[in-house]
């Protein structure tokens, strides 16, 4: 017996949202989305109850508007547990040890059941460590003395608490992506992101200190904040690279115009329809072909890296050098550093002193990024295409079923599948390593609000896709026969 026999009892009873029996009306999956998006910001900010916030630490800081949630709260893991479990999934997929084939209707259904058994598995393999070892986060004496259950007792209440919040956050993703617009993944990355960016424009604090960049320049132009001659070296360092942020807006302002321009890049090949005379149409082969969904997945390869090394560093008393030395909670030293991906200008620019790391330390640990984003980048785009039925064959097949064909070609899927294989192995190898460039080039100049370049990428991008989606949306409610080609 083989392992999908023995693992169809578990697979195939795993809960799971209802998929729409007909059509959802459009307003409607407004309403699901926006409402999963309110529940989202609620949980956000629903403390995890025994939890000593004076001394948490955020293991996820530098990969937060990646992997969503919020430190100390209810969704503590974000959607950390499910971007794991997608890496594991495409790379046994991309394997072949699976053995599923997406097409047939039993093997998705266990395809789904085994992913949301990986993200059970990655909760516990995450969420435990971060509560039982090394102290990120310890529990609050006076409430395990006001409980009477011990300081064991309060880090498994926690640990429940993130479990619910890590399976919430599974099924509130199925919700968008079954009775929703986009992808509950996309939706929750743009939440977090946006109020970075909004509170990295507008945010009024003391002037000088960490407010926005506007209330900064209103400082500036009025002289309540000083900033030196705008013509000597310190007064250009600090509208620049200081206060001013002017670098920041440039390369935000730089990657939203990129990301668009590169979108909007493709090969549209013509399509007729085969019994409707004059019914024309064209099928886009995206520079992106792939999105920069499989960017999501090669930053939480990086971030489970670090995760593993400060697991050790603080569980491991005798870990040697050479595999990482940590100061303050950061990684100064040894493997785990050079793995580290650059995360801002103060990683790397040694020459204005925002470092006092050795240069030859710093190439090394910018080239080695350079290549895991652009190799990594490229290679998960491969398996998500493959993955997501967006490859050569399956694009042949819908577009056959659709009853269009390309002009000149026999109307046959395995024609359609070659011309399609000019195309679209090769734009996703680009596409996905021009991704993974752009992102590591934007965290090294820096974004508005300190965003990751990678966090604002994503955001970017997905919100171009959500406007597509929704216009798509849109014209499928004015014109219901369109439904058949795009697919209901």
């Amino acid at each position: 017996m083989g392992w999908k026999e023995a693992a169809e009892p578990v697979l195939t009873r795993m809960p799971a949202v209802v998929r729409p029996e007909g059509h959802v009306p459009f307003r409607r999956k407004l309403a699901w989305t926006a409402g999963i998006l309110v529940m989202y910001f609620f949980l956000t900010n629903v403390t995890l109850f025994g939890l000593d916030t004076t001394s948490s630490t955020d293991l996820f800081g530098q990969f937060r508007s990646i992997l969503a949630g919020q430190q100390g709260s209810i969704l503590q893991l974000g959607i950390g547990p499910i971007v794991t479990a997608s890496i594991v999934l495409q790379l046994l997929g991309g394997a072949d040890l699976l053995g599923l084939d997406t097409d047939d209707p039993r093997d998705q259904v266990l395809y789904q059941g085994l992913q949301k058994l990986l993200v059970v598995v990655m909760i516990c393999l995450t969420g435990l460590p971060m509560v039982f070892a090394g102290g990120f986060l310890p529990a609050d004496q006076s409430v395990a003395r006001s409980l009477g259950i011990g300081v064991g007792g309060v880090k498994t209440l926690i640990f429940a608490q993130m479990f619910v919040g890590g399976v919430l956050i599974l099924f509130m993703d199925e919700i968008v992506s079954k009775w929703g617009v986009g992808s509950g993944v996309g939706l929750f990355i743009i939440a977090g992101v946006s109020q970075q960016l909004v509170a990295g424009l507008f945010s009024w604090q003391a002037l000088g200190g960490n407010s926005g960049l506007f209330p900064t320049w209103i400082g500036i132009l009025t002289g309540a904040t000083d900033i030196g001659s705008p013509l000597s070296p310190g007064g250009l360092s600090d509208i620049f690279l200081g206060q001013g942020q002017l670098l920041a807006l440039i390369t935000t302002v730089l990657i939203f115009a990129i990301v668009v321009y590169a979108e909007s890049v493709r090969v549209e090949i013509p399509l007729s329809h085969a019994r409707v005379k004059g019914a024309r149409g064209r099928f886009p082969v995206k520079l992106i072909y792939a999105s920069v969904l499989p960017m999501i997945l090669v930053r939480a390869l990086q971030a489970n890296i670090q995760f593993l090394g400060q697991i050790l560093h603080n569980s491991w008393a005798g870990m040697p050098a050479w595999l990482g030395s940590y100061n303050g909670g950061q990684v100064t030293g040894g493997l785990f550093y050079y793995l580290a991906p650059i995360q801002s200008r103060a990683d790397w620019m040694w020459f204005l002193g925002f470092t006092s790391a050795d240069p030859a330390q710093i190439i090394v640990r910018v080239l080695i990024d350079l290549t895991f984003m652009i190799v990594g980048g490229a290679i998960f785009a491969i398996f998500w295409v493959e993955t997501t039925g967006m490859g050569p064959e399956s694009t042949a097949k819908q577009i056959q079923n659709s009853g269009m064909q390309i002009p000149g070609f026999r109307r046959n899927p395995q024609v359609i599948e070659k011309v399609m294989e000019r195309y679209i192995p090769q734009v996703t190898v680009i596409g996905g390593a021009l991704v993974g460039l752009l992102a590591v080039m934007a965290n090294m100049l820096g974004t508005i609000g300190q965003v990751s370049g990678t966090g604002l990428l994503l955001t970017v991008s997905i919100t171009y896709k959500l406007y597509e989606e929704i216009a798509e949306e849109q014209l499928m409610e004015m014109h219901p026969m369109m439904r058949q080609m795009f697919g209901d």
